[in-house]
């Protein structure tokens, strides 16, 4: 499963979803559009999804696309976050890797500070 993720109609990613079951819920709620924010680097926003968290983990790599089940948000993640100790990649809590960014320029979400318009579809 690919997906396209747009940023503020000018930063463009494509992801390849794992084969989770919270991979799949999220796939096929695609598409979805909506207003996200920053929290250092890592964009996140409400997607009205309810997925499972499955082998949770706080702990994450650049590019990694996870679930946050509380405010039921899709994140990526491309750097430290404001919880990161050190260069680590720290969500906020325990979150569900379902996908991770293999095309596109992860340094140009660096520059992006909220809220941002994001767009995720099926490729």
């Amino acid at each position: 499963m690919e997906i396209s993720i747009t940023i503020n109609d000018v930063i463009n990613l494509r992801a390849v979803l794992n084969e989770t079951d919270t991979a799949q819920t999220i796939y096929r709620a695609l598409p979805l559009n909506a207003k996200g924010d920053t929290w250092g680097e890592e964009i996140y926003f409400a997607s009205g999804v309810n997925a499972s968290l499955i082998d949770p983990t706080e702990i994450l790599d650049a590019g990694d696309l996870a679930y946050w089940p509380p405010m039921q948000a899709i994140c990526i993640f491309y750097g430290p976050t404001p919880a990161s100790l050190g260069n680590e990649i720290r969500a906020a809590g325990p979150v569900s890797v379902f996908g991770k960014i293999h095309e596109g320029d992860l340094k140009a979400l660096k520059s992006l500070r909220g809220p941002v318009n994001i767009t995720l579809k099926k490729a």
